[in-house]
């Protein structure tokens, strides 16, 4: 019975024991999963706040970088303009010194002119008063002989002495009268000139071939491309005007050489990107609708500019290529600007002179019209603008105007000459004209070549952004004689084979410099004590 008893029990905890075992396993497999299972969320949570930090991380980023890019084109965009005012002050001072420079020589000119002249005047003057005072000491060695004359008869020849003298005394009033009469006229072209050009002060842009358009979104760009191209080369061939997509963010870049495409390019591309839908017909579409656009600017401009100057009857030709001349530059000067600046100075100083006011302006205005159309035809502006003249029927000096301001042909009226003068007072004042900084590079190596071509010249170097240049020659090879005609030589040579706005001043330095050390001195003497 013990024994039996003994079994029961080991039977029974052995039992007991198993199904403790099955229940830990039980409940440890049940643990286990449900760990697995905090687990996999708290690994799932984790993954969205990963994505979502990540996309508040690129979010934050990427306006960073905005921030950081507008500031940085804000800080650029003030040096530039800084930049700017003081180049346009230094180029202010120096076009002013450059034109009381000009002025000068202009009056040294027509001061030797007439100096010339007064000097012969006065050899003419010299030999007559000598031939009057031995006439006039013969008459007095006559009465002195004669001691029987009467009375009327000394009066006479007294009268006829006192004539001689009074002639004389005239004369050379005459000569006094000219030389204040010539100092005023001086005075008063100075302030005709002055008061035309102080009313005016446009501003000008860099002239281009590039313009840009910015994008919403960069998805944009696949848009403009469209499959295999097809979008970009239906737009190319409706305006002309290349399409450059490249890698800088959300802009593309429109290039071409003629404005007033490149202008209906831009308007297009920004009207297909506010429709949001880019396909060849809205390509053509929205072309049409620019040309459109354009068109009325066009005329709108050249309806705003012959109503502000008073200018009536221009042919309708005439008056599209005035409004062409809005999208065009030269040298960064606006033409429509310069045109109307041209046309005001020449009607300043036409006013002031007593010459037709209406004509000096309509030919300042047209000088240059041949601009307007010269991207798209062969021949020089000069002789484009007076086909176009001819065509419409334009006045003799309004034509010559056009030809007199290059030189191609001689003035027929003082208008061309005011026109002529106007067209460089604009072109060259402070602030009209700026090169590209290729062009400036350029320019400034060839004036230095020219300069350093010739024998004798030890060092050339272009000053004034190109305006001037000095030639520093070597002493025991030129003579101040030669140094005179290498001036002359490189000043022909530039005019020759470069094209520039305005003029150049060539400036010949020749020196000898000879120095020495005190302390060379002191060792070669001596001194007894």
């Amino acid at each position: 019975m013990a024994i039996h008893f003994d079994l029961t029990l080991i039977v029974t905890m052995l039992i007991s024991l198993l199904a403790g075992g099955f229940v830990g396993v039980f409940i440890y497999s049940s643990l286990l999963r449900s760990k697995k299972q905090a687990a996999n969320q708290i690994i799932e949570q984790a993954k969205k706040q990963a994505e979502k930090i990540r996309r508040d991380s690129h979010y934050k980023l990427k306006s960073e970088l905005q921030q950081k890019r507008n500031a940085f084109l804000k800080e650029i965009r003030q040096k530039e303009e800084k930049a700017s005012r003081l180049e346009n002050e230094n180029i202010r001072r120096e076009k002013a010194l450059r034109r009381e420079e000009n002025q000068l020589k202009i009056k040294e000119a027509r001061l030797e002119n007439k100096e010339k002249k007064i000097n012969e005047l006065e050899q003419l003057l010299y030999e007559k008063h000598k031939k009057v005072d031995f006439l006039i000491e013969e008459q007095n060695k006559r009465l002195e002989k004669i001691a029987n004359l009467t009375i009327e008869e000394a009066k006479h020849e007294l009268m006829k002495n006192l004539e001689n003298q009074a002639k004389l005394e005239a004369v050379q009033l005459v000569k006094d009268i000219k030389e204040e009469a010539k100092e005023k006229a001086q005075r008063e072209a100075k302030e005709i000139i002055a008061q035309a050009i102080e009313n005016l002060a446009y501003e000008f842009t860099m002239e281009s071939t590039l313009a840009t358009v910015e994008l919403p979104s960069e998805r944009f760009k696949g848009m403009i491309i469209g499959r295999e191209g097809r979008n970009i080369r239906a737009f190319e061939e409706a305006t002309g005007v290349k399409v450059i997509v490249d890698d800088t963010p959300e802009l593309i870049v429109l290039s071409g050489y003629d404005p007033v495409a490149r202008e209906i390019a831009r308007l297009a591309m920004e009207y297909l990107i506010k429709g949001k839908t880019i396909n060849v017909n809205t390509i053509q579409q929205m072309v049409n609708r620019a040309t459109k656009e354009v068109n009325r600017s066009i005329q709108k401009a050249a309806e705003e500019t012959l109503r502000e100057l008073k200018i009536t009857n221009v042919h309708p030709k005439m008056r599209e290529a005035l409004g062409r001349l809005k999208y065009r530059y030269s040298y960064g000067q606006n033409m429509l600007q310069h045109s109307k600046e041209v046309a005001y100075i020449a009607g300043s100083m036409a006013a002031e002179l007593g010459f037709n006011v209406n004509l000096a302006r309509r030919a300042g205005l047209f000088h240059d019209i041949g601009k307007a159309v010269s991207n798209n035809s062969e021949g020089s502006h000069v002789t484009l603008g007076l086909e176009l003249a001819e065509a419409c029927r334009e006045h003799e000096i309004v034509k010559n105007a056009i030809l007199a301001h290059h030189e191609e042909a001689e003035p027929i009226h003082p208008i061309s000459v005011l026109v002529t003068a106007a067209d460089k007072i604009s072109g060259s004042r402070p602030g009209a004209r700026r090169d590209t900084l290729e062009a400036y590079t350029k320019r400034i190596t060839k004036l230095e070549e020219i300069g350093n071509s010739f024998e004798g010249v030890a060092k050339t170097y272009a000053i004034s952004a190109g305006r001037e240049i000095r030639v520093i020659v070597e002493p025991d090879k030129i003579t101040d004689e030669q140094a005179m005609v290498l001036s002359t030589d490189i000043a022909s040579k530039i005019r020759e084979t470069m094209e520039f706005p305005g003029q150049i001043k060539v400036c010949v330095i020749r020196q000898t410099i000879i120095s020495k050390y005190t302390d060379d001195f002191e060792d070669n003497m001596s001194f007894d004590h």
